[in-house]
């Protein structure tokens, strides 16, 4: 490979190691490294709650991870179990990403994640030290100092490198710092053991390859590129050019994806079994979605309804769930025609006995908002959406429950509980 004709820079991938767990333990004056802590989301149904994030020595001495729930938890008076606060997690990104732009232009840093940002520091890192580990260590010192937390940095000449530095070496490195670059990337990459562990592969991708004899990252990188791209694709493409550490991404140009969409969806916190409180809850997102389109000035001409049934459960077409979406006769922002087509799918589509555990919505199709399209079948409501935008603009300046509807008083009904939630989980700000 010749990397002469390849984009190569000095980039970082910097992850705030266990960011919700480590920002628990800095507020409370608390070593993140050596203190055994959760972050336990809370059901109030059930309760019961899924592990968030959980710090390392927590992970050392209970062997913790994100999937665990409230019951698997040990009882050790050793361990600190806490609530989130999503606010507080997004002030301290916010925070964090300050320090980074201390080292880079606006244009250069990308926030990835709540947790992880993309620096291209080429033309700048020599303004803060003599070498490039010099500038890290730099950064990580300051990130330590001023806000307590832990950082894990990805270093490589392109972000693909930097994120699959951080994602197999960084994380297990007495320094936390992972480094690949194009002089290294066969020594780095290709011997990685397990191929779903490198960014972009999962279980469904690593079968695909399976099939054709590819079962490591030597194999990927040393297989004929066309045959990849004739049976799986872009993706082919892509597959191979992770192989060779190849990442043409330009961290200044917009992209514009080719069908943006506005979504929303919620786990349940219990199985959903009667078909009331299911529509109930799917009007209740299918309303939240609508809005955004409003504020986004933005209107629809697909919907989108995807329902997970609860954990092993199947219907009679032996699926755990189903997705369909189905295209507007009008482009719209209005929240009932949207409801209307979302039960229409869920009706036509739900067996009627499966109980139901996620929801997810979305509006596709969005174009610029111009008016209502009338429909000459039906008597036009020329006063709906100005109604509805003043609903709106009541409630952000009131607060989302200053107006509900009347349904999400029913059984079932979920906006008033999480009306306060952040990210779909508690916001708030106090250690209590």
């Amino acid at each position: 490979m010749d990397y002469s004709n390849e984009p190569s820079g000095v980039f970082l991938l910097i992850d705030n190691k266990s960011f919700y767990a480590t920002v628990e333990c800095s507020m409370r004056g608390l070593d993140p490294l050596t203190t055994p802590l959760v972050v336990m989301s809370e059901s109030s149904n059930t309760g019961g709650g899924l592990v968030l994030a959980s710090s390392p020595m927590a992970k050392k001495l209970f062997h913790i991870s994100n999937v665990n729930r409230k019951r698997d938890l040990p009882n050790d008076e050793r361990l600190i179990v806490v609530p989130p606060r999503m606010n507080l997690y997004i002030q301290k990104n916010i925070e964090v990403n300050h320090i980074f732009n201390q080292y880079c232009a606006d244009e250069d840093l990308l926030p990835y994640s709540i947790d992880e940002s993309i620096l291209d520091i080429t033309h700048s890192w020599q303004l803060f030290g003599n070498n490039i580990l010099q500038v890290i260590r730099r950064i990580q010192k300051q990130v330590k100092d001023e806000l307590g937390l832990i950082t894990t940095v990805g270093l490589g000449n392109n972000p693909l490198q930097a994120k699959i530095a951080l994602d197999i070496y960084a994380k297990h490195n007495s320094e936390f710092i992972g480094v690949i670059t194009n002089r290294t990337v066969k020594t780095k990459i290709w011997t990685i053991p397990e191929i779903t562990d490198v960014w972009g592969i999962n279980a469904s991708t690593k079968a695909n390859l399976s099939r054709l004899g590819i079962h490591n990252m030597y194999e990927l990188a040393h297989f004929d590129p066309f045959i990849l791209k004739q049976r799986l694709g872009i993706i082919g493409t892509q597959l191979y050019a992770t192989a060779w550490g190849i990442d043409r991404t330009n961290l200044q140009s917009t992209i514009f994806p080719k069908d943006k969409s506005l979504g929303n969806s919620q786990v349940l916190s219990r199985d959903y079994a009667e078909k009331d409180e299911i529509e109930t809850v799917i009007k209740e997102i299918g309303a939240q979605v609508a809005a955004r389109l409003r504020a986004h000035n933005k209107q629809c001409n697909g919907v989108y309804l995807g329902i997970g049934y609860s954990l092993g459960v199947v219907d009679h077409n032996n699926e755990t769930g189903f997705a369909h979406s189905l295209k507007l006769v009008a482009s719209t922002a209005e929240t009932e025609t949207i409801n209307r087509q979302l039960i229409f799918i869920f009706e036509k589509f739900w067996d009627g006995e499966a109980p139901v555990r996620t929801i997810a919505v979305s509006c596709s199709r969005l174009t610029n908002r111009y008016g209502e399209q009338l429909n000459i079948f039906n008597s036009p409501k020329p006063t709906a959406i100005s109604l509805e935008e003043t609903m709106d603009s009541i409630r952000r300046k009131y607060g989302k429950t200053s107006i509900i509807r009347a349904s999400s008083l029913k059984k079932g009904g979920t906006f008033i509980e999480r009306a306060g939630l952040v990210g779909g989980h508690n916001g708030g700000q106090s250690l209590e």
